[in-house]
């Protein structure tokens, strides 16, 4: 790994460091203005107070913290691939460049020393998993990987009550941030309760504090982060487009890992660019609210 300069010398001081993951940079966001967003992401991370770490693979080479030369080719390349967990070795050897996933960012961060990562959504279990076994490799890492994932819940196209049973099973903590209600991404409420709820970043920090004292640092934390009102999709439009997208892909024998970013260009196309501004603007919130509490857990060790 090569750790970015002004990030290993954030990690040997104590101070606060966000790690953000880089499929939101190369899949999840349109071009151009994907590399402008990744900056306002990274932004975001500074003004909350935390020296933020874009994590990918450059070169065969893990990334924490990237150069603008490294965003810019992650962001613009036609060569970038998805890399979770799995494929990092593989990607590595072969001298490749990857944007990490949920899961592989993860990896990567708790390696650096790096506890609180934010993101917009987790993935989880998908729809039809009892036949088809698709479930997102995000869960079982952080059933191994000792970091806090800020994010708005999961994308309303999973299986929800599904994944919050797998995070139970896993030993998963879930959190609300001001809530009780688990978000459902583009919407505030997926329809499903949290049995704990945070009301600040120094609440969230006691609780990684007394993880690391109890001895359970070595599982995750999902901090659900609900998109703001003013941000959220109309419910009515989101169940439409929804339903339509499913059927689509459907018909289009859109399986596995390709039904995400299917339903995702579904959504920003029948929306007409609403579903893309919400999910800009519940990733700048997370990015924000990870630096406060990364700030708030340094600030009380």
């Amino acid at each position: 790994m090569l750790v970015h300069p002004e990030v290993a010398a954030a990690l040997a001081e104590g101070r606060p460091v966000v790690a953000l993951e880089s499929t939101i940079i190369s899949h999840g966001l349109p071009r151009p203005d994907n590399l402008r967003i990744a900056r306002d992401i990274e932004q975001a991370v500074r003004d909350g107070g935390a020296v933020p770490a874009t994590i990918a693979v450059v070169d065969g080479q893990a990334r924490i913290g990237l150069d603008d030369a490294a965003l810019s080719r992650v962001a613009t390349g036609d060569d970038v691939v998805k890399v979770s967990v799995r494929d990092i070795a593989t990607v590595a050897a072969r001298a490749g460049v990857g944007a990490t996933t949920v899961a592989s960012t993860a990896h990567l961060a708790a390696r650096a020393g790096i506890s609180v990562f934010a993101t917009g959504g987790l993935g989880g279990v998908h729809r039809g998993a009892t036949e088809t076994w698709d479930e997102s490799a995000d869960l079982t890492t952080l059933s191994r990987t000792g970091v806090l994932v800020v994010c708005a819940g999961v994308k309303s196209i999973l299986d929800v009550p599904a994944t919050l049973e797998r995070l139970e099973t896993l030993n998963v903590a879930v959190l609300g941030y001001r809530t009780y209600r688990f978000p459902g991404f583009y919407l505030r409420d997926a329809g499903h309760a949290l049995d704990w709820r945070v009301d600040s970043p120094e609440e969230v920090a006691a609780v990684l504090r007394a993880r690391r004292e109890l001895g359970t640092e070595a599982y995750g934390i999902v901090l659900a982060n609900p998109i703001a009102a003013n941000d959220e999709l109309d419910r009515t439009l989101h169940d439409e487009v929804l339903a339509s997208g499913l059927a689509a892909a459907a018909a289009a024998g859109v399986r596995g890992k390709d039904v995400t970013p299917f339903l995702l260009a579904w959504f920003h196309e029948q929306t007409r660019g609403a579903s893309l501004a919400a999910n800009v603007a519940l990733v700048l919130a997370n990015a924000q609210l990870a630096a406060r509490v990364a700030a708030a857990f340094t600030g009380a060790r």
